[in-house]
């Protein structure tokens, strides 16, 4: 580790003299501000600058515009260091970890594997910044596809099987987020906000009980805080991205929420739409147990009745079924009512036997695990409070790496 330090002063303090060989950046007694006025130069003002070998000094010239009252450093233009005295690789790092952990784990990770000494407000405050960078070339993706100005490249692979899973997990939020919002508890005020998340991920091939086979690598993320119109557009273009133009088949995998179906009917016409059967086969213990008790061997019975006939598709006959029940509770009997609707709604998403003939996916596993990778490992730990805008930057944070666009983004970034 001593050996390790001081290469990495040596390194630094070679930086640092390559960095200022150019004489601070001096451009002439005046140059032209970013208003297009004369900025006048005034001295050279250094700059305490954390890169990932060490702490450096550098030497930078200052100009001052008095038209438009501000002053300009275009070295710091010129190295991505405007407003901060962190290096982009150092902020690059800072992002690696503050999309993976808490910001203060990230802050003693960073220390302790690279030997950069960072406060935890920084890696909050740079892990967000990058969120919110990411976000905003996921905007301008999202407005050249859905107004037409992007053509999706059609190549001559054609992709067999395209799948878009959605859901839906409440991530929790400061008070000042859910104001006027109705809540779950007794007070009935709400603490969370229902952030969404989408993947797409195509599959080539069944194994040899028939069962689909999602292609390894495959699967892609977008999520974030936001009202379903907004999600359908996002989740829409990453479906583009990810060859929509290019699919023979695709498929639409849910829990049976609504909002799903209405991204589904919108954005995907003609997609074969799939309620999760384990989400459907819970309904359906949920309300055995209701209506029968939990311990009781009829509970039991009914409910293996039901779910043969759920997992052959024959529904009408497992709604009929709901239908006969006569529990005493006037709750219980509203609730049976409402499944009875739930499964009548979604019977034509429910033909599992046929589904699972043309070996597709009849389960929305994928999407569930991905809510707990991105939301519940990162946004859901004890003690963590977001504001929506906070815990967008990290969604997309999150969204990216796990998508393998990470490195993607910083070449972007870096050619803008």
């Amino acid at each position: 580790m001593a050996i390790r330090s001081s290469f990495h002063r040596m390194g630094g303090s070679l930086l640092e003299k390559l960095l200022n060989s150019d004489g601070g950046g001096y451009r002439g007694r005046g140059i032209e501000c970013r208003a297009g006025h004369t900025a006048e130069f005034v001295d050279y003002r250094n700059k305490h600058l954390v890169t990932v070998l060490s702490p450096i000094e550098l030497e930078r010239a200052y100009y001052y515009c008095e038209t438009c009252r501000e002053g300009w450093v275009p070295k710091d233009a010129d190295l991505d260091i405007v407003g901060t005295s962190l290096s982009p690789g150092v902020r690059r790092m800072i992002g690696q970890v503050g999309g993976k952990e808490a910001f203060n784990d990230g802050r003693k990770d960073l220390e302790a594997l690279a030997g950069i000494e960072v406060t935890t407000k920084a890696v909050e405050r740079v892990s967000e910044s990058v969120g919110e960078q990411i976000e905003k070339q996921s905007q301008q993706e999202r407005e050249q596809v859905l107004s037409g100005k992007i053509i999706p490249f059609v190549g001559k692979s054609e992709i067999p099987m395209l799948y878009v899973a959605i859901d839906g997990s409440g991530v929790p939020v400061v008070a000042r987020e859910t104001e006027g919002r109705k809540g779950k508890d007794e007070a009935g005020k709400a603490k969370t906000r229902e952030a969404k998340l989408g993947c797409v991920f195509t599959q080539t091939a069944v194994d040899e009980k028939g069962y689909a086979v999602r292609d390894e690598g495959s699967t892609t993320y977008v999520g974030a805080i936001e009202t379903a119109e907004v999600f359908g557009g996002r989740i829409y273009t990453e479906a583009v991205r990810r060859g929509l133009r290019r699919a023979k088949k695709v498929s639409i995998l849910g829990d049976g929420a609504k909002w799903i179906w209405g991204i589904a009917e919108e954005h995907f016409p003609g997609a074969t739409q799939i309620v999760d059967l384990y989400h459907a086969r819970e309904h359906l213990a949920g309300l055995s147990k209701l209506v029968y008790g939990t311990k009781s061997p009829k509970c039991r019975e009914w409910f293996s009745a039901r779910r043969d006939e759920m997992d052959k598709g024959d529904i009408k006959e497992m709604v009929a079924a709901i239908n006969r029940l006569r529990p005493k509770e006037e709750a219980v009997r509203d609730i049976a009512e409402k499944e009875a609707e739930y499964f009548n709604g979604n019977a034509a998403r429910m033909r599992y036997a046929e589904f699972r003939s043309q070996g597709l996916f009849v389960g929305s596993g994928v999407v569930e695990a991905g809510c707990k990778t991105i939301f519940g490992q990162r946004l859901k730990l004890s003690g963590m409070h977001w504001t929506v805008r906070g815990a967008n930057a990290i969604i997309a944070l999150r969204c990216c790496q796990l998508s393998g666009r990470w490195e993607e983004f910083w070449e972007s970034r870096a050619i803008s």
